[in-house]
């Protein structure tokens, strides 16, 4: 392959790596089968990521990145709050539960970090960045309805992204990436979007 500038080689090799262990699980991804899947030399992975942990934060980065991206892209509509609130929590479900499969690979990586004491730094600053983000959407989504969260954001989003873990490792469980979830997940999803709001609006979830 002919030669390409570092700053063009990093985001290739971690594709490679998400291809990769998106298909074959983490453990598959030693530095031979990502220079393998890219088609280039053992030695450049070497050189482009000092050790694992180099590359497995740029990984998660590139995940992380990605899965935000969807979820800010999402238009809300112009219904009301709650319905509002409904439409960006499907598309951060899809977002995650898509059939890429980033929901499985994320899933690794926590089940690695309960063990590993660097893959739970990159991991804990993946969860700090996603609670942040759910924040910063529900504050905005809230200050444009002119309304006063009953609950402070930061709470709610602790909250709603401790449900919607519990749901995404459910259909995990149950279905692969891409299916449709089951009706019980999708039951659950709903009212995890209503006491999600209820919060919100200090008011009962279900009446």
């Amino acid at each position: 392959m002919a030669h390409v500038p570092a700053s063009e080689r990093r985001p290739q090799l971690v594709q490679a790596a998400i291809d990769l262990m998106t298909r074959e699980g983490i453990a598959a991804g030693s530095t031979r089968a990502i220079a393998a899947e890219l088609g280039v030399a053992q030695a450049t992975v070497h050189y482009t990521f000092g050790t694992k942990k180099d590359l497995y934060r740029a990984v998660v980065e590139r995940l992380k990145s990605d899965f935000l991206g969807e979820v800010r892209a999402a238009d809300p509509g112009d219904g009301p709050f709650g319905e509002q609130v409904r439409t960006l929590v499907h598309a951060l479900w899809e977002a995650a539960t898509g059939e890429h499969g980033r929901c499985v690979l994320l899933s690794e990586f926590g089940a690695l970090a309960m063990r590993d004491p660097d893959i739970q730094e990159i991991m804990l600053g993946l969860q700090r960045d996603i609670e942040g983000t759910a924040d910063e959407m529900l504050s905005a989504l809230a200050a444009a309805h002119h309304l006063t969260l009953a609950v402070p954001a930061q709470q709610i989003a602790v909250h709603f992204l401790s449900g919607f873990d519990g749901l995404t490792a459910r259909h995990l469980a149950l279905r692969s990436p891409g299916e449709e979830p089951d009706p019980d997940t999708l039951r659950g999803l709903d009212l995890l979007v209503a006491t999600t709001v209820g919060l919100c609006l200090g008011e009962p979830a279900i009446s």
